[in-house]
């Protein structure tokens, strides 16, 4: 168990003070999938903005004490600072695309204080154009109710050759209509308007994608556009993720799970394949139903991850989500 290893270090603090770097810090630098990012040529005035997971994998829970740039190009912040077990916190670093122009880099700093002192490095590099720029910054949707579309516009603003012109707009996503009309061209100043259409079959679920603008400038032929949003079904689960952390063998944690809906509905059926799990729910129909959730740690010590599948009859197919948990010895939590 990592817990062992966190007793051993305990006893290794006096040694960790001359060790190498990447050797005391290697537990923390595990926890992030990615330490860099490359935003790429931005248009002037857009969002560029990238997160940064940083996942707990151990059975101790892990504080963020904050964040640090190098540079007043990139702000950067925490989300989530506490991770429990199985956790996930965000390092959000938004890139200053209004106050910088041409080629920026940052180095951002990131400090744990719990557990155990520990520091992160991550980088982020851009080059922000000085030629285009969008308005507004990014194309936010907001919150849209799915199989219902929704349209958005940004006009964007060249300065520069007589002869610019987008060419296309690509997305790596089916869900868009786009439309890119001319305006205006007059002296070396071009402007577009883009019409963007969010389709109504575009599925539930936060949207953070990009479209790319593809243009005739050898010099930065694609420029990145950020889209935001949030598809919401008719029915919805929370949490997405059913965190129960370290349960000790033969006992019971009791958890709640909020569905709801515009309109009333019924719960027919609350199902997952480990015994361990019981539920309760009310029968009679309306907006917001409580599901009151139990495990009880008969399984063997060890992480647990199960899928609850949740009926109603309001939807053709089911609400999911995934349950965790790590069982440990009685007497140890």
């Amino acid at each position: 168990m990592f817990r062992s290893r966190w007793i051993c270090l305990l006893l290794l603090l006096p040694l960790m003070a001359a060790a190498p770097p990447s050797w005391a810090q290697e537990w923390a630098q595990k926890m992030f999938e990615t330490t860099a990012h490359d935003f790429g040529t931005i248009a002037r005035g857009s969002k560029a903005v990238f997160r940064f997971p940083v996942k707990n994998l151990y059975e101790e829970t892990v504080h963020i004490a904050g964040v640090r740039s190098t540079c007043g190009c990139t702000s950067p912040k925490v989300e989530n600072p506490t991770i429990g077990t199985f956790e996930t916190a965000y390092i959000v670093a938004e890139f200053n695309t209004i106050g910088f122009r041409g080629q920026h880099s940052s180095t951002l700093t990131v400090v744990i204080d719990k557990p155990f002192p520990a520091e992160v490095q991550l980088h982020v590099y851009g080059d922000v154009r000085r030629d285009v720029v969008f308005t507004p910054g990014a194309l936010r949707f907001g919150t849209v109710d799915q199989g219902v579309a929704n349209t958005q516009v940004v006009n964007v603003l060249y300065a520069g050759h007589s002869d610019w012109r987008i060419v296309d707009v690509r997305s790596a996503r089916p869900y868009y209509e786009v439309q890119a009309v001319e305006t205006r061209r007059s002296q070396g100043r071009v402007n577009y308007q883009l019409t963007v259409n969010l389709k109504d079959d575009a599925p539930a679920g936060y949207i953070n994608d990009q479209l790319v603008l593809v243009t005739n400038d050898r010099g930065g032929a694609r420029i990145p556009l950020q889209v935001e949003g949030r598809v919401v079904p008719e029915i919805s689960v929370s949490p997405r993720q059913l965190v129960l952390g370290e349960v000790p063998a033969g006992k019971t944690v009791n958890k709640k799970l909020v569905v709801r809906a515009k309109q009333e509905f019924r719960i027919l059926e609350v199902m997952c394949g480990d015994k361990c799990f019981t539920f309760d729910s009310a029968e009679d129909a309306k907006k917001l139903h409580l599901i009151d959730v139990a495990f009880h740690s008969d399984a063997p010590t060890g992480r647990v991850e199960q899928t609850i599948r949740i009926r109603t009859d309001r939807n053709d197919g089911e609400l999911t989500l995934v349950a965790y948990a790590n069982v440990v010895p009685a007497g140890q939590n």
